[in-house]
């Protein structure tokens, strides 16, 4: 019997990203080393509150793009 892989694929800033394992928004984000602090993220055309992070189960062909704020002076 063969074993059943959980991965889905997304667009993520334009490109496809396939993501293995845990589907959550917040494991998407901390697989890609980003501070939720400092990043927005809209998920199909929404803006996905900081609180709704963890909550949000990403789909295959989910549409979304991550913004992260790099501070200057």
């Amino acid at each position: 019997m063969s074993q059943v892989s959980s991965s889905i694929t997304v667009q993520l800033n334009g490109e496809p990203c396939r993501i293995e394992g845990d589907p959550r928004l917040a494991a998407l984000i901390e697989k890609l080393n980003m501070k939720r602090g400092r990043i927005a993220v809209e998920l199909n055309g929404e803006v996905v509150p900081k609180a709704e992070h963890d909550s949000v189960v990403l789909r295959d062909g989910d549409r979304l793009e991550i913004i992260n704020f790099v501070g200057g002076g």
